[in-house]
């Protein structure tokens, strides 16, 4: 009974950061699972299957908000479902000692993005409003959708930062939409994971316990999505993800690393993880400042 409630508050805190960042809820969910010793796919596969629900209550949430922009919907979802279905089949058929490393590194990447994006980069805006084609979006629908499945995340990791980048879209629309369109890409890659396992390795009780905490969180989080400072958000995020994974590789058959090497390399990424935090905190009050501070007249002659 304990699991399942670390579980769903997990699920809980997962879909708070995702609905709020548009992204996260993947990564976080699967990192958790791995460090419980869960098999790789059973892991991507229970957070797919639970996200079936939390990504549609979390949909409908963010439209209600007016946070989705549905051309870029259709656009990116239908790709991403294909990545996410052959992703799901990749990942299915490696080994649990080929694929938990691969994970963890593909997740470490990711959350390295993750924290690297949202700390030191601003979102642009000189491109606001302009329309984003089919040939920027299906690209990155199918490599968003096939990370997202062999990582157990990274639909919004990468899709999220791309569409910011781009500048095209509100923020608020580009996280609306991207979890919107998550809702084909959960159904894509569950249905790759059970033509491929079946229901081998799944515990149906977990993927309840997720759901719930995401169900809880997902109206609460499309509310937050305009009051959270995302670059604050994203450096805590991402330096849990990066902490976490490389922890899972230090003690695989990749590295094995001895204690005091793991003791120095832990020493390093808290301290950079406590700077990139320390950073986003500042560059976020004085955005916050300059965009409130009134501008001043011109004194006369």
């Amino acid at each position: 009974m304990r699991t399942l409630i670390l579980l769903a508050l997990a699920g809980l805190g997962a879909q708070l950061v995702d609905g709020s960042l548009g992204m996260a809820y993947g990564v976080t969910s699967t990192t958790l699972l791995l460090a419980m010793g869960t098999n790789p796919a059973a892991a991507s596969a229970t957070v797919h299957l639970a996200e079936i629900g939390t990504t549609l209550m979390s949909g409908a949430s963010h439209w209600r908000f007016g946070n989705v922009d549905w051309k870029v919907v259709v656009k990116i979802g239908v790709p991403g479902a294909v990545g996410s279905f052959l992703g799901a089949t990749v990942l299915s058929k490696l080994s649990t000692e080929v694929a938990a490393p691969a994970m963890s590194l593909i997740l470490l990447g990711l959350g390295l993005y993750v924290m690297s994006r949202f700390t030191f980069r601003g979102l642009p805006k000189d491109r606001l409003g302009q329309p984003l084609s089919r040939r920027f979006l299906t690209p990155l629908g199918l490599v968003a959708g096939f990370l997202d499945a062999t990582g157990g995340g990274g639909w919004g990791p990468v899709g999220t930062p791309a569409l910011l980048a781009d500048g095209r879209m509100e923020p608020r629309k580009v996280i609306g939409s991207i979890d919107t369109s998550e809702f084909l890409v959960a159904i894509a890659a569950s249905l790759g994971f059970l033509f491929s396992l079946g229901s081998q390795g799944l515990e149906w009780t977990w993927v309840l316990a997720f759901l719930l905490g995401g169900l809880v969180a997902a109206p609460v989080a499309a509310w937050l999505v305009r009051l959270l400072p995302p670059r604050v958000l994203g450096s805590a995020v991402g330096g849990v993800i990066v902490v976490t994974n490389v922890r899972t590789l230090l003690k695989s058959d990749w590295s094995a690393a001895s204690g005091a090497v793991s003791t120095v390399v832990y020493v390093v990424l808290y301290a950079a993880w406590a700077g990139a935090l320390a950073y986003s905190v500042r560059a976020h009050l004085r955005e916050k400042t300059a965009e409130t501070e009134p501008e001043r007249e011109p004194v006369a002659a």
